[in-house]
């Protein structure tokens, strides 16, 4: 569709987009207005930047890594978070714009962007936060809602958005039920149903399947690196984690039951424009801004929406790999043969060999 070298325009559009991904993460779940202010300032000082600030990587660089004002250091994370963006949008403009096989779908490819950049954001609010705001989560609906109206894709819209949100709700619950704690986040509950409907249930299997592996890795390879460093953690910290054990209560079953349901049939995008919705159903909207909210992470506490969104990004820039993966570990797992078509890792389309896969086949 493109020349090969406009990977390269893909990749600074990203970094633009990640720009305003920056903004998006610090505002939203501080319930500060995305259009008011309507320049971005200075966290620290709350200058209003001018165009040399806003430069894309660039920017950041130029300053090293202070604002031009009150010279405070500028988190990281500005930076990063744009060269993530720019880097998936590079992907995928490569492989759904460029790369000239059946993944050339420039339909697809466009709500992928959009798609990575929200998580994106979902990642870098939900690691520093542990939150997901619920806007967020509504906007992965509207991207598969989007997707099905345009291509007619509504079988796999619905089935994508049904194992996305059943499979994390049936951790959640069994979690519950067998282990008497919280097993997994509302947030994480509502993103995974956004995601399925973007992606499709074949997809969503994998994706979660990959969260899992991240999840275990991930983490190992941090601590690694803080005791390298020679940090671990204090005495305070560890008398800390014991108190909130000691504090800590699982949620009701009922309310697990009936805020599923809730999510199942989406009342939550609802509740972002009617809040007054929780109230009749028994519940208080979270108005809050998480700068007021006291609670604190403890130690071992650890998100799990960021591994489900890598996961899912690495089935939107590599689909082929992780279906034939998925097809081969399945074999291996049945016993079936592995004579006959290899899965090519240019293939959009998965086709699982598991059972009932023929639901999920068409992506």
């Amino acid at each position: 569709m493109f020349p090969e070298w406009t990977w390269i325009v893909g990749f600074f559009l990203g970094a633009t987009i990640g720009s305003f991904l920056n903004v998006v993460i610090y505002r939203l779940p501080r319930k500060i207005s995305l259009a008011n202010p309507s320049k971005s300032f200075c966290p620290n000082c709350k200058h209003p930047l001018d165009m040399p600030d806003l430069v894309p990587l660039f920017s950041w660089l130029a300053s090293k890594g202070k604002c031009r004002y009150c010279q405070v250091k500028i988190a990281p994370r500005y930076f990063f978070v744009e060269v993530v963006t720019g880097t998936l949008w590079a992907g995928i403009w490569w492989r759904y714009f460029v790369d000239g096989g059946p993944n050339s779908d420039w339909i697809r490819g466009c709500i992928y962007l959009a798609t990575a950049a929200t998580l994106v954001a979902i990642i870098f609010i939900d690691w520093e936060l542990y939150i997901i705001p619920d806007e967020i989560n509504a906007f992965l609906l509207f991207l598969g809602i989007l997707f099905a109206s345009v291509t007619g894709r509504w079988t796999e819209f619905a089935w994508g958005y049904l194992v996305g949100w059943g499979v994390l709700w049936g951790i959640a619950f069994l979690g519950r039920v067998a282990f008497g704690k919280d097993a997994m986040g509302h947030g994480d509950i509502k993103m995974m149903r956004g995601i399925g409907a973007v992606i499709g249930a074949g997809f969503v299997l994998g994706s979660i399947a990959i969260a899992v592996v991240a999840g275990l890795v991930i983490p190992l390879l941090l601590l690694a690196a803080r005791s390298l460093k020679g940090k671990t953690a204090t005495e305070d910290g560890a008398a800390e984690t014991e108190e909130s054990l000691e504090e800590y209560k699982p949620e009701p079953i009922k309310d697990l039951v009936v805020l599923g349901a809730c999510y199942l049939v989406s009342l939550d995008v609802v509740g972002i424009f009617w809040p007054e919705l929780w109230k009749k159903l028994g519940y208080d909207p979270e108005s809050e801004s998480i700068e007021e909210d006291d609670w604190k992470p403890s130690v071992t506490t650890i998100p799990f929406g960021p591994y489900l969104a890598i996961g899912a990004i690495t089935c939107m820039v590599f689909p082929g790999l992780v279906s034939g993966l998925w097809d081969s570990y399945w074999k291996r797992m049945t016993g079936e043969s592995e004579s006959g078509k290899e899965a090519s890792v240019h293939q959009v389309e998965w086709q699982p060999k598991s059972p009932g896969s023929e639901k999920f086949a068409n992506l």
